[in-house]
C-alpha cells in the first residue's frame, strides 16, 4: 500500500495515530530535506566549537581582562569559568528539557539557541573575570539542553535502522567546530612562532589583542545563524502523535512518504505502532516507573564515569605533555593536530556505527584511547628541532578514541526513554553525567602532571574502561522501533 493509497481510502476517517507511526516506521532512509542534517548540525558545531576555543584563547583572554594575568599564571584563572560552564550544562539539561516534552522539541531549540547565542556574545563583550565567568555559565546552560533536545530529534525523525548513522552524521559537526575553535584560537590568540612551535603566520602581537573577542563575536554569528535555520524545521512527529496532535504529524509523515517513495519502496503496513497519548510527566514519568528508575541509574553512572576520561583529556592533556617537556605552544600544537582524529571518528561513526550494538563501542574506543595515549606516553621528551611525529600520531589516535564512542551513545540513551519523557530522560543522564566532567576537572586533571606521563593516561583511560563494562548491562536498541523499546 502507497502512502497515497492509504491516506485516499482514510482522509475522512479518523486518522489513526497507531498508524502514523507505522507509516513513518516503514521508511528506511532520511525522509526530510537532507539540508535540514546542516541545520541540526549547526547547534552542534557550536557546541564544540565554545567547548575547545576557550582552552586556546584563554591565555590572550586572561590578559586583558585579569589584573598581572600572563602567560605564565593563566592556568591559575582558568578553572572557575570552565567549572561554571560546566555547572551551566548541568543545570540547561536539567532544567530546560522537560520544556521540550511539554512544549515541542522546535520551540525548545530555538529557545536553547537563543540563551546560547546571548551567552557568547556576553563572553565577548566581557570587560572582567566576573563578568565573562557569568558569561560561561549562561552559555552551558543553552549548550546543555540544546544537546539533550537536538539528539532526541534526530532519534524521533531518523528511521529506526540509522538513528545512530544520522546522529553520528551530526556529529561530524562537533568535529569541525572543535577544529575550528583549535585552529581559529591558534590563529588569532597566539603569536607567530616557527612550526612545530606554533603557527608561523599567527595573528596575535602588541597591535592585536582582541583575537579572543572575535571568537566569541563569531560563536554569536554561528547562533544566530543557527536560530534563523532552525526555523524551517518540522515539529517531531513522534511529540505530535504523544500529544494527540494527530493531524498535524500525518501532514508531517506524508511529506515524508513522499520524499521516501522516490529512493524506496514503501511496504505494506500490517500493525499499528503502540501509543501512548498522556500528558506529558517528563520527570514524573521516569522517576515513578521502575524500567526507566533503573535505565537512569545506569546511563548516569556510564556517563558520569566516561565524562571523567573526556574532560580531564580536554583539560589535562596539555599539561601532561609539558610535564613531559613539551614546550607550551608545542604541546597546544600537539593537542590541535589531535582534532583531525576527532574528524576522522566522527566520519567513521557515520558509516560503521550500525553495525554493533551501540553499548559494544563503548569498550572499543576504551581500548583505542588507551593505546593513543600510551603512544604520546612512550613518545618521551622531543628533540629540539625534530617534528614529533609519535607524538603527532598518539594524539590523532587518543582523540579518536575518546570522542568515537559519543554519537551512537547519544543515540542509545534518547532510545531508552519514552516519547513523552525522552528529552528530560537525555538531559538526566548527560547533563547530571558532566557532574563527572566537573570531577575530572577539579580532581584529576590537577595531579596529573605529579604522577607521570603513563599513570596518568592509564588513570584517564580507566575511567572509560569501568563506564563501558557498566553499559554491557543496558538494553540492546539497536534497529528497533523506538515504541518497542520505550513504550
Amino acid at each position: 500500500m502507497m502512502a497515497s493509497d492509504f491516506v485516499a481510502s482514510g482522509a475522512r476517517a479518523r486518522i489513526s495515530p497507531g498508524m502514523v507511526l507505522a507509516r513513518q516506521d516503514r521508511i528506511t532512509v532520511w525522509a526530510l530535506p537532507r539540508s535540514y542534517l546542516i541545520v541540526l548540525g549547526m547547534g552542534f558545531l557550536f557546541t564544540f566549537y565554545d567547548i575547545f576555543d576557550i582552552n586556546v584563547s584563554f591565555i590572550q583572554t586572561c590578559i586583558q581582562i585579569v589584573p598581572k594575568c600572563n602567560p605564565e599564571v593563566a592556568s591559575q584563572s582558568i578553572g572557575i569559568p570552565t567549572l561554571l560552564n560546566l555547572v551551566g550544562y548541568v543545570i540547561g539539561a536539567l532544567a530546560l528539557t522537560s520544556i521540550a516534552d511539554r512544549f515541542g522539541r522546535r520551540k525548545t531549540m530555538l529557545l536553547t539557541l537563543a540563551i546560547t547565542a546571548l551567552g557568547a556574545l556576553y563572553s565577548g563583550l566581557a570587560g572582567d573575570i566576573i563578568n565573562f565567568n557569568i558569561s560561561r555559565f549562561l552559555t552551558g546552560i543553552g549548550i546543555g539542553a540544546d544537546l539533550a533536545v537536538v539528539n532526541t530529534y534526530i532519534g524521533e525523525m531518523a528511521p529506526s535502522g540509522g538513528r545512530a548513522r544520522y546522529t553520528s552524521l551530526i556529529f561530524i559537526n562537533s568535529a569541525l567546530g572543535a577544529f575550528l575553535g583549535i585552529w581559529l584560537g591558534l590563529l588569532l590568540t597566539t603569536t607567530p612562532a616557527p612550526f612545530p612551535l606554533g603557527l608561523s603566520f599567527a595573528l596575535a602581537g602588541p597591535s592585536f589583542t582582541i583575537g579572543w573577542r572575535l571568537m566569541y563575536f563569531i560563536a554569536t554569528a554561528l547562533c544566530i545563524l543557527g536560530i534563523l535555520l532552525r526555523t524551517i524545521l518540522p515539529e517531531s512527529s513522534r511529540w505530535l502523535v504523544s500529544t494527540d496532535q494527530t493531524e498535524k504529524a500525518d501532514a508531517i509523515v506524508r511529506e515524508m512518504e513522499e520524499r521516501a517513495s522516490r529512493r524506496q519502496t514503501l511496504s505494506e503496513v500490517t500493525r499499528e505502532v503502540p501509543v501512548h497519548q498522556e500528558k506529558q510527566m517528563g520527570y514524573a514519568e521516569i522517576f515513578t516507573n521502575p524500567i526507566y528508575v533503573r535505565r537512569m541509574l545506569l546511563l548516569l553512572v556510564m556517563w558520569f564515569l566516561a565524562y571523567i576520561t573526556v574532560y580531564a583529556i580536554a583539560a589535562g592533556f596539555t599539561s601532561v605533555l609539558a610535564s613531559l617537556g613539551y614546550p607550551p605552544p608545542e604541546a597546544g600544537l600537539i593537542a590541535a593536530i589531535g582534532v583531525f582524529g576527532f574528524i576522522v571518528c566522527a566520519i567513521f561513526a557515520y558509516y560503521f556505527g550500525e553495525r554493533l550494538e551501540r553499548k559494544y563501542w563503548l569498550p572499543i574506543m576504551a581500548v583505542v584511547t588507551l593505546v593513543g595515549g600510551l603512544m604520546v606516553a612512550v613518545a618521551g621528551q622531543p628533540v629540539k628541532g625534530q617534528i614529533p611525529w609519535a607524538a603527532f600520531i598518539g594524539s590523532i589516535i587518543l582523540f579518536f578514541g575518546f570522542n568515537g564512542w559519543v554519537p551512537m551513545t547519544y543515540a542509545w540513551s534518547a532510545e531508552n526513554f519514552p516519547t513523552r519523557a525522552r528529552v528530560t530522560g537525555f538531559g538526566i543522564v548527560d547533563g547530571a553525567g558532566h557532574i563527572g566532567g566537573g570531577v575530572g576537572l577539579v580532581a584529576i586533571t590537577p595531579i596529573l602532571p605529579r604522577i607521570g606521563a603513563v599513570p596518568s593516561f592509564l588513570l584517564i583511560g580507566g575511567f572509560l574502561v569501568v563506564a563501558a563494562i557498566i553499559a554491557q548491562f543496558g538494553v540492546n536498541t539497536r534497529g528497533r522501533q523506538l515504541e518497542d523499546v520505550s513504550p
